[in-house]
């Protein structure tokens, strides 16, 4: 049964919003809706992490050691499940293509919507530019066509798969789901097969940092490398919570969202589970933690390529092209929903014919392939997106507990289990990766903090007059504070 509502605290007030726009403002603005059942969504969920399971956790290692990695991926694992039942809650009230933007919207008010809306475009824009590089790495060491890491490689995937894009969103969501279940399975297989030289004296082979407070042999380095890890163990999660990203696009989102939430997250679990002991166990935690192939490292060694070995490179591939797809995905519904709402130039959320954000697509892949051309730093940029995304998971955290607060007779088809402890948890646990974050690589969160202050200053002194009160987002809000001032009276 809901409770009722507490009429003593009324949401944020919105800022002045724009009433200028014309009948046809939202109609240049509409995307193609029941394009993705709960399947397409759950393969969203998966594409968005699955190249993390190929590269880039190993290099928690380095700074954890096994169990130091071990334990941040654990509790990593517990702030990502703790966030998505967190965001089936609220995509289930707001089914809108903003997302956490959207949530953080109607709970905090347009501060925190920007707030939150930026964060998650620097994940989603700096991901995509990282991984292409690592793409470029890929097509290189497998001496695909003859090609070497470089801009050419890095145009290819972006003309190429934002072309894909833009014929619709249909097509693009079922071309990422093949991906995905290639790159699927290719897990499986690799676990298969290192598994059967796995053994429990190679997990802890890292040498002990004797200096280290509370070193041994499964904590080479310390406590404090268990919380230096947390931004690797986070790379078997990364991006799952853009799923609501497409709720605008989903076929029954207030069933299927919470469903495709759920099921990304057992599965990506369960893939963070068996590569993590298959790879350290076959070959050695010391073996793999610098490795940029570490799968295929741990079935090679330094001997000769395998059948399995080249299969599993292969396969790298397409984990990394199913997440940059899907990346380029969330991206554009992000910085769509944000223009449509007046956060950021309204120009950017016009859609094609087939109902596609060409703008959005087109103007975050040309800033992201001069990113990767210009800099040839994935991993910079994948720390920078790391930054953006913890910022985001403890504003979408805290909205939970806000609208749980402020608004409990709020209908609810999906309530979260655990309620307020639950997004409490995932709160506490972001605002602890986020600092660590700056254990690893200073100078990104530098970076990404100078991109958040030119993004606020743009919104304190421009945009935030010049809001749209037709977009969905801002009707929520303006409905809420209706309903607030009634009750008052």
């Amino acid at each position: 049964m809901a409770d009722s509502t507490d009429s003593r605290t009324p949401p944020p007030t919105a800022a002045p919003a724009s009433t200028d726009t014309d009948a046809g403002y939202l109609q240049r603005r509409t995307l193609r809706r029941g394009s993705a059942g709960w399947l397409l969504l759950t393969g969203l969920g998966v594409a968005y992490v699955v190249s993390g399971d190929f590269s880039g956790w190993n290099i928690g290692l380095a700074e954890g050691g096994f169990g130091g990695l071990a334990i941040a991926t654990l509790l990593m694992g517990v702030m990502y499940a703790c966030l998505v039942f967190s965001l089936a809650e609220l995509s289930a009230i707001l089914p809108t293509a903003g997302g956490g933007y959207g949530f953080a919207r109607r709970a905090l008010g347009t501060w925190g919507g920007f707030l939150t809306g930026t964060a998650i475009l620097i994940e989603y824009i700096l991901a995509p530019a990282a991984i292409s590089i690592f793409i470029g790495q890929y097509v290189e060491s497998l001496n695909l066509f003859g090609l070497t890491a470089g801009w050419p490689v890095y145009l290819a995937c972006f003309v190429i798969f934002i072309g894909i894009h833009l014929w619709g969103v249909g097509e693009a969501l079922r071309f990422s789901l093949v991906v995905t279940a290639i790159a699927v399975a290719a897990l499986l297989i690799f676990a298969v097969g290192a598994f059967t030289e796995f053994s429990a004296d190679n997990l802890n082979d890292i040498p002990v940092d004797k200096e280290a407070l509370g070193a041994n042999s499964w904590l080479p380095f310390g406590l404090l490398g268990i919380w230096a890890a947390f931004p690797f163990g986070m790379w078997f999660f990364l991006g799952v919570e853009g799923v609501p990203l497409a709720a605008e696009e989903a076929k029954d989102p207030v069933r299927s969202m919470p469903r495709a939430l759920a099921i990304s997250m057992a599965v990506l679990a369960l893939l963070a589970l068996i590569t993590f002991f298959a790879a350290t166990g076959a070959r050695g935690s010391a073996a793999v933690q610098d490795a940029g192939n570490p799968l295929v490292v741990a079935l090679q060694g330094d001997g000769d390529p395998t059948p399995l070995s080249r299969f599993v490179n292969y396969a790298g591939l397409a984990g990394l092209v199913a997440s940059f797809f899907s990346l380029i995905y969330a991206g554009s519904r992000q910085l769509f929903a944000l223009s449509r709402a007046g956060y950021l130039p309204r120009f950017l959320s016009l859609t094609s014919r087939r109902k596609a954000p060409y703008l959005g697509l087109l103007i975050p892949g040309a800033i992201g392939f001069a990113l990767a051309a210009g800099t040839g730093d994935g991993a910079r940029m994948l720390n920078i997106a790391v930054f953006g995304a913890t910022i985001s998971y403890a504003l979408m955290a805290l909205s939970h507990i806000v609208l749980r607060r402020r608004e409990p007779g709020l209908h609810r088809p999906y309530r979260t289990p655990g309620g307020v402890v639950t997004s409490s948890v995932a709160f506490v646990l972001a605002l602890s990766a986020l600092v660590a974050t700056f254990l690893v690589d200073k100078d990104a969160a530098f970076i990404a903090l100078g991109v958040y202050v030119v993004a606020l200053a743009y919104f304190a002194f421009y945009s935030r007059n010049r809001l749209v009160a037709a977009a969905p987002e801002e009707e929520f809000a303006a409905l809420a504070e209706a309903e607030a001032e009634l009750e008052r009276d």
